[in-house]
């Protein structure tokens, strides 16, 4: 079913949504929230629309589909002046909030885009940064709104992070992951804590390269090429709770221990739960359980998927040869 998608801004985080909600069928409305002049507005949207054109063609050149369809897919896509904000919102099955991030501004345009809106539109923050609950209270029907949080460039990264609040409806929930898987996104569903799942990883790991470079461990190429070819590649195929089922939680005891006498940081102590894992017996693969359960499961059959899925990503290095005879 064709939905009709509004985006409240017409910033990065609108644009990248508009491409994927127009690839997928859906007419959505860019809806500029601030009073322009005439003249603003034209190159606001003449920028907002190339932008969204750029995008598609350069997917088409990467041979996603024929470059014929740009146009047909750009008939999808308008710019709607403040003004004409009411009709583009009140009209839409969701609206995706994408306002800068500053906290009053977010709440000053969501109290009024959901008064503009009624009562039946579902409406998602794209915050990347507050909570769901120090928004929420300036939402008119507060149980229709959560956090959908996009990773950029958000017409390539397949993850969204679902972040519903106290008051959110969990009907609501349901239907947003619906909508997101049929536009052929992988949503996730996280409670409300601060960083979600991928941003707060990311920290850890990016302060933690540049810490590195500080302290002359490797150059900045070569922790970057550590990143690419090892932790890149293994995360791409193994979840890092997975990965750590994969060798043995008990590896990730010992390991942890020893970094955080030998470094002098308690930044690099295992959780509580590690141990808890270790002390009933699920340290992972071998016990049958660690964080996933393995109960049931071929283990031989399974081991074999996932390395063929690293003999896969390697074919996509160039890294896969044939053996020397």
């Amino acid at each position: 079913m064709k939905e009709q998608v509004a985006c409240l801004g017409a910033g990065r985080m609108g644009r990248g949504i508009a491409v994927v909600f127009a690839y997928a069928g859906h007419n959505v409305a860019l809806v500029d929230f601030k009073e322009r002049d005439e003249a603003a507005f034209d190159t606001l949207s003449g920028g907002a629309l190339a932008e969204v054109r750029n995008v598609l063609g350069t997917l088409a050149s990467f041979g996603l589909f024929d470059a014929s369809a740009v146009e047909t897919l750009m008939t999808r896509v308008s710019v709607i002046p403040e003004a004409k904000a009411q009709a583009a919102l009140s009209s839409a099955s969701i609206i995706f909030e994408g306002i800068p991030e500053v906290l009053d501004l977010k709440r000053e345009a969501l109290a009024r885009a959901s008064k503009l809106a009624g009562p039946t539109p579902i409406i998602a923050s794209t915050t990347s940064t507050i909570l769901v609950d120090d928004l929420s209270g300036a939402v008119e029907h507060p149980e229709r709104f959560l956090n959908a949080h996009w990773l950029n460039p958000a017409f390539l990264v397949p993850l969204v992070e679902v972040s519903p609040g106290q008051h959110t409806d969990p009907a609501v929930t349901a239907r947003v992951t619906a909508l997101l898987e049929s536009v052929g996104k992988v949503p996730v569903v996280c409670a409300a804590r601060p960083g979600y799942i991928v941003p707060r990883i990311q920290a850890l790991a990016m302060n933690e390269a540049a810490r590195m470079v500080e302290e002359g461990v490797a150059s900045a190429e070569d922790i970057d090429k550590a990143i690419r070819y090892g932790f890149g590649i293994r995360f791409a195929v193994l979840g890092m709770l997975e990965f750590i089922d994969w060798g043995g939680g008990d590896i990730l005891y010992y390991a942890s221990r020893y970094l955080t006498g030998a470094l002098g940081s308690e930044r690099y102590a295992a959780p509580e739960i590690v141990e808890r894992n270790m002390r009933e017996g699920r340290t992972g693969l071998r016990d049958g359980a660690g964080f996933l359960d393995y109960e049931g499961l071929d283990v031989e059959a399974y081991r074999r998927e996932r390395l063929k899925a690293f003999v896969e990503l390697l074919g996509h290095y160039g890294l896969n040869r044939p053996p020397v005879l």
